[in-house]
């Protein structure tokens, strides 16, 4: 029997899921004055925050978010690779195997056909909607979506962003204009992308207030992504003997092939091995370099944040913050992305909400894909038919109560299944023939270091899985 998208997505992965006007999910009633939204992207940001547990990090600002609002604890993306992560987040569409082929290449306008995007189904809402940043991972991207033209600070990709003159004489000797890893400059935050980024985004700010309409502010910080570039300062707040390497920086016990990559956006920098491990100088520089960027990034989050409340905004307006995907920081042999470990698969989303209790964490497993009727049902819109996740409003309001049991991702040849317990992942060649798969205990194994898929005793809840996956899979252009 074949399935097709809404209808395992109704029977498989969400319960039941009422519809009422063809094509269109429930909604809340028009309010008499409509929230704004601002929505906040971070590049490559894993849940390496103190919000979440992580209490070697400095992330204060977020930590700050995460209490007035509801932090959704297990959140993952659709596919592990900028580009088409935010295509689908922001289209509302699940990744194909051929759209999450081509990663950050990948223009949602060009590759996604998606019929109406998140930003542009706020604008014919009369929002007023402005891209800062990295939203899209393409500026040009999203047409028609935007009331101003998208905008992004100079040299933020070109140059790579190195201010120190020895680095950009490296990386003008590179083809792709890559120097170091990472460069520690003693600047002020504007001298960085991001720091002028959060600059626009007050100005906006102020400039919104004055408006007689809802406003749809979309603002994307570029760090933590490579390279590992930051001042100074936040370099200092961490002490470099004290950061922590890789508890399990080992390929994980009978792992195959097909789960385990040679981090190439890495290996593009200078200095670093084409191939092999990094040295444990090496690896703690590079640790210490994204914690630094996620303490620079956490702090223009903190500006921006500061100036809602300070201009009365923050009473109504929705702010929501995401990271599109996680990255490895030495586990399993990995670095970057790009792989179906929960490093990659799994990212921050926080979302606070004028009229709803904040200081609530939910265990109910979310998906990027959520994303979009989520923010059409808390701004009072309607849902487009095109969407394929579902509105975590009630979760929001119930963190506890039963909720989807099973979300999807999926990166080149290979298809993940995470349930409450278990993270099950198959390779798929062109034949149609399996290639690879594992299988990870969450409950007895949260780093994932040992694939049990090929036990025997296993073998019924690997069919079980595998045969979700299958129907899962059969809604979708493969």
């Amino acid at each position: 029997m074949r399935y097709c998208r809404r209808d395992f997505l109704r029977t498989m992965g969400q319960g039941a899921l009422a519809l009422t006007i063809p094509g269109v999910l429930s909604a809340q009633p028009p309010q008499s004055r409509q929230p704004n939204i601002l929505f906040i992207a971070v590049d490559d940001l894993r849940p390496q925050l103190g919000c979440y547990g992580h209490r070697q990090m400095i992330s204060p600002n977020i930590d700050k978010l995460a209490p007035e609002g509801v932090l959704f604890n297990p959140a993952f993306c659709q596919t592990p690779v900028c580009g088409s992560s935010r295509a689908s987040l922001l289209s509302g569409i699940r990744a194909t195997r051929d759209r999450s082929f081509k990663g950050y290449l990948h223009h949602a306008d060009r590759d996604w056909g998606a019929p109406l995007s998140l930003p542009k189904h706020f604008r014919r809402h009369g929002y007023y909607t402005i891209s800062n940043g990295k939203v899209y991972h393409h500026r040009d991207d999203g047409a028609g979506g935007w009331s101003e033209r998208a905008w992004r600070p100079k040299g933020e990709w070109g140059g790579r962003g190195y201010l120190l003159a020895e680095n950009q004489k490296i990386a003008r000797t590179n083809e792709r204009g890559l120097g170091p890893a990472y460069e520690c400059a003693d600047v002020a935050d504007s001298a960085y992308a991001d720091g002028t980024t959060a600059d626009k985004a007050i100005s906006d700010l102020r400039r919104l207030k004055r408006m007689d309409k809802p406003f749809f502010l979309a603002t994307g910080f570029v760090k933590p992504h490579l390279p590992f570039n930051a001042p100074k300062k936040y370099w200092d707040l961490y002490e470099r003997d004290k950061i922590d390497l890789a508890d399990n920086p080992y390929r994980p016990k009978d792992a195959p092939d097909a789960a385990i990559h040679n981090w190439g956006e890495l290996r593009a920098y200078h200095a670093i091995p084409k191939q092999g491990p990094l040295s444990e100088e090496m690896a703690r520089t590079l640790i210490h370099g994204y914690y630094a960027c996620t303490s620079y990034t956490d702090a223009q989050i903190g500006r921006v944040l500061n100036e809602l409340d300070r201009l009365g905004l923050s009473d109504n307006t929705i702010v929501v913050l995401w990271g599109d995907h996680g990255w490895n920081l030495g586990e399993h042999t990995l670095w970057c992305k790009h792989c179906h470990f929960q490093t990659s698969l799994r990212a921050p989303l926080i979302v606070r909400t004028p009229g709803l209790k904040g200081g609530i964490k939910t265990d109910g497993l979310t998906e990027f894909v959520d994303i979009y009727p989520s923010l059409c049902e808390l701004a009072g819109l309607s849902i487009p038919k095109h969407t394929e996740g579902r509105s975590f409003v009630p979760l929001m309001k119930d963190p506890n109560r039963s909720w989807k049991d099973a979300v999807y991702s999926r990166f080149h040849a290979g298809d993940s299944v995470r349930t409450d317990r278990y993270c099950y992942t198959e390779w798929i060649g062109r034949d149609g023939e399996r290639v690879a798969r594992m299988l990870y205990d969450q409950q007895l194994d949260p780093d994932e270091n040992v694939n049990i898929s090929e036990k025997p005793e296993n073998a019924e809840l690997v069919q079980k899985l595998a045969t979700r996956l299958h129907q899962f899979r059969a809604g979708y252009v493969y």
